[in-house]
């Protein structure tokens, strides 16, 4: 296993890099870019500015030098290649650039938004595991029931509905006509002056919605995955072969095929160790949250090329580790798989 695992972990760093090539070529090649933004900025500010002159209308140009200082600035006044490898070698020491709309380090604009995600991750992942195993068992042993058939009614309309449509809807009327819960964003502007009671309403009042908005889609596929699986494996020949040789259901169900349904829960477990930072951008947007989901979509839209590349790489590593957690998971629940 050992060995297994160090092969795992020395194919991170190339996986990385083909990763991070394709992305900060298409940074490099695709129209549009800070630097031709900032040309037209400049070009725009100065006609605006010349409208009562003879130079209105023309469009200044901005001088060779200019030009070159703007190319310097946001890193296009190098080769693609060359400029990839600078990035490489700031990021081996820690140094992921400067953002261009924030004017800050990279790093410390990603730690600003990272533990936000990473509470609503976190908390994610416990309420969905904690509640759709036991509930997915549950409607597995009583399939075609009253349980069952209640219960698949309420997972299907949250799956049906995406998770920003129903925060709009819950902000309309919970937020707004109720006034139950408030509008949006993480914790209150005052939150650093309220007790330590205080801090903890205030987090769980401002988490409830979004937290309903994430939860939806999990719960329908992690719910109906363990079901689905642990019905096939209840119809299996060697449950019915326990069952006829003295084995209690219930031993039968939480020792064997319990054991055997978990393996997809696990495949798919390292997943979700990317979706724990990254998020929803758009229920982020609606519930105005300041986390990575929107960091990373922001940074898309204003072409802000060094968080893009933060975001990628550190999503990049998150999955890998994710996938490695989940092999370990599974050779625990699947006594067939061996590492060699």
């Amino acid at each position: 296993m050992r060995d297994y695992f160090i092969r795992r972990l020395l194919l991170i760093p190339p996986t990385l890099l083909g990763v991070t090539i394709i992305v900060f070529a298409i940074t490099r090649l695709v129209p549009g870019g800070p630097l031709e933004r900032a040309i037209m900025e400049s070009q725009q500010f100065d006609a605006a500015s010349a409208q009562s002159s003879q130079m209105a209308g023309n469009g200044v140009a901005l001088s060779e030098a200019q030009l070159n200082k703007l190319k310097e600035y946001y890193g296009f006044d190098k080769p693609i290649l060359q400029s990839y490898v600078d990035w490489v070698t700031k990021v081996v020491r820690g140094d992921l650039g400067a953002s261009y709309r924030y004017n800050e380090p990279v790093w410390d604009v990603i730690q600003s938004r990272f533990p936000v995600s990473l509470y609503y991750g976190l908390v994610t992942l416990i309420i969905t595991y904690s509640v759709c195993i036991p509930l997915g068992i549950l409607k597995a042993i009583r399939h075609k029931t009253a349980v069952d058939n209640i219960t698949s009614i309420f997972i299907f309309i949250g799956y049906a509905i995406p998770g920003y449509v129903l925060g709009a809807l819950l902000l309309l009327y919970f937020s707004v006509r109720l006034e139950w819960f408030p509008m949006g964003g993480f914790v209150s502007i005052r939150f650093d002056d309220m007790s330590m009671w205080g801090k903890t309403t205030d987090l769980i009042n401002h988490s409830v919605l979004p937290l309903i908005c994430y939860l939806v889609g999990s719960f329908a596929f992690t719910t109906l995955l363990l079901k689905n699986h642990l019905m096939d494996n209840l119809a299996s020949d060697y449950i019915r072969t326990a069952i006829a040789k003295g084995v209690s259901f219930k031993k039968s169900v939480t020792k064997h095929a319990m054991r055997n349904s978990l393996i997809p829960i696990a495949t798919t477990f390292g997943q979700n160790v990317t979706l724990l930072v990254s998020g929803s951008f758009l229920i982020e947007t609606v519930f105005d949250i300041n986390g990575f989901g929107l960091l990373a979509l922001n940074a898309i839209l204003d072409r802000d090329y060094p968080v893009v590349m933060g975001v990628v790489l550190l999503s990049s590593v998150l999955l890998l580790i994710g996938n490695i957690i989940s092999d370990i998971l599974v050779a625990l629940v699947d006594p067939r798989v061996r590492f060699q």
